[in-house]
């Protein structure tokens, strides 16, 4: 494969993530991307995500033990873990940190198209001022070109594409709706395991 991947994700995967971003606002937050590539290997498409911690998000053991669970589950579905999501604690923060580069490296090594998502506040407090904007709100980073991650274009036309053109009319009516106070994490599961890392609730 020659040039960069395209990416595209589903709908309730990317809003699941920002929704679990708005949750903890004053905390970083990150998740994991299920999904699979396209038959020429020149798209990857982002099925699933699930959201994993919102407090001491570098800790290894439950990150080791989330996405082995993580694995099994959709291994059956045939999806595997192609990418990484997280969102700073600062607002103003547009940095890959360390913690990130870590687990999408480790990601990396077993998908080397794995995409790393930045959340973006820019774009999404715009987005919640005007409601117009139809791209994600979100940075995507690849490391397919290069030893470093780096930011593979930020705005439509970009190799980040959301499936369905209506996302951010979704995204918005769920936010207004008071819809991420709804979403669990897998810190919220090991703290208490009745509370279903899937959400299988959330979108009904």
């Amino acid at each position: 494969m020659d040039g960069e991947s395209n990416y595209e994700i589903h709908q309730n995967a990317y809003i699941k993530l920002i929704l679990h971003a708005l949750k903890h606002k004053t905390s970083s937050v990150n998740g994991v991307l299920l999904g699979r590539n396209s038959v020429n290997g020149d798209n990857v498409e982002i099925v699933e995500s699930v959201p994993l911690f919102h407090s001491q998000i570098g800790l290894l053991p439950p990150l080791e033990i989330s996405l082995i669970m993580i694995e099994e589950y959709y291994a059956d579905k045939g999806l595997s873990i192609v990418g990484y999501f997280h969102a700073n604690e600062r607002f103003d923060d547009f940095e890959v940190g360390n913690v990130a580069k870590n687990i999408a490296d480790h990601i990396y090594k077993y998908f080397p198209q794995a995409a790393l998502l930045l959340m973006d506040n820019k774009k999404l407090e715009a987005l919640l001022k005007e409601g117009k904007d139809r791209s994600p709100v979100m940075q995507l980073y690849t490391k397919e070109l290069s030893r470093s991650w780096k930011l593979a274009g930020a705005d439509a036309s970009g190799p980040l594409k959301i499936k369905e053109p209506s996302a951010n009319i979704v995204l918005l009516d769920f936010i207004s709706s008071g819809k991420w106070k709804d979403i669990i994490d897998f810190d919220d599961h090991l703290d208490d395991i009745s509370k279903d890392w899937l959400n299988p609730e959330l979108f009904k």
